[in-house]
């Protein structure tokens, strides 16, 4: 794989970077209290098993947030 520097990146695709990293970084950190501080009876499978999707970027924390938890009454 060829990397590239960010000097060599386009314009739209530093901005896109600058943007869209702090968003994952803050939909997994929201993910991941979230997931410590439910009790497992509130979440759709096991914890354990969510820990590990947590780290598959953007996916993981995008299914955690919108499908993983029971809503609150």
């Amino acid at each position: 794989m060829n990397r590239k520097s960010w000097s060599e990146l386009s314009p739209w695709q530093q901005v896109a970077t600058a943007v869209l990293a702090p968003v994952e970084v803050a939909l997994t950190t929201a993910a991941a209290i979230d997931l410590i501080r439910r009790p497992a009876g509130q979440i759709h499978g096991p914890k354990a098993a969510w820990w590990p999707l947590l780290l598959v970027q953007p996916i993981g924390p995008v299914a955690y947030l919108s499908w993983a938890r029971h809503r609150r009454p």
